[in-house]
């Protein structure tokens, strides 16, 4: 009788992203996402490989697509990609690419890696799921970088005043924007209207309590800081 093997752990989740090589460029920004990312599909998303079609499912909606080595990585130790797709990642042979592809890979919403686009999807669909009567939540994940792109700033301003608190945006903070905000993310997000939180983006709790903070009439940021791009 065969055993089935067990599913990897957050403790699993490094040797699973080593499995994938040959985009160094990125790899930064993929391990800046990597706690955030398991938090949300461990603990807070009402999405299972089994309910990936459910109308009724939790959407996650990666606007930072590029470098998806640990999303990749949290998809296969939650069950929904084979552990043995990772090594042949990118290749011509793999549904995976260097940009995740929703009609190939489970989970996937949408197909990212052009920034800028996360935020407005998510706006969408959160207004379409309330529009239907679901109770189904929308969380988009973004980069500090990203929120340089003007069409950010309209989904912050239109998603406030439509008060959609099935939608939650999480900015993964490492310091990598040109620009930047007087006051700094949160307070962008504050004067429009968004409840918001700012916690370490490498701790569990204070994501998990961040993510599940009430915020009735209001869309939800977490702002969650990481170590600089190229620090350590």
């Amino acid at each position: 009788m065969t055993t089935a093997k067990p599913m990897p752990g957050y403790a699993g989740l490094s040797r699973l992203i080593a499995l994938m090589t040959g985009d160094d460029k990125h790899h930064a920004a993929a391990e800046s996402t990597v706690d955030v990312l398991w938090v949300l599909f461990d603990r807070v998303l009402r999405v299972t490989p089994e309910t990936v079609r459910d109308p009724d499912r939790d959407r996650f909606l990666l606007s930072k697509g590029h470098g998806p080595m640990a999303y990749y990585a949290v998809l296969a130790a939650k069950g929904f990609l084979a552990e043995d797709e990772l090594a042949d990642w990118s290749s011509v042979r793999s549904r995976l690419g260097h940009h995740p592809d929703r009609v190939r890979v489970p989970a996937v919403e949408i197909s990212s890696g052009s920034l800028g686009h996360g935020l407005p999807i998510a706006l969408g669909t959160a207004l379409g799921l309330r529009a239907q009567g679901r109770a189904a939540r929308v969380v988009t994940l973004v980069g500090d970088a990203e929120l340089d792109e003007g069409s950010n700033h309209e989904a912050i301003v239109v998603a406030a005043r439509l008060g959609l608190a099935n939608l939650t945006t999480v900015i993964v903070d490492n310091q990598s924007s040109t620009h930047g905000w007087p006051g700094g993310i949160a307070r962008r997000f504050e004067v429009e209207g968004w409840a918001v939180r700012t916690v370490s983006g490498r701790d569990h709790e204070a994501l998990y309590d961040a993510f599940t903070a009430q915020h009735p009439g209001r869309p939800l940021a977490v702002v969650a800081t990481a170590e600089p791009k190229g620090g350590h």
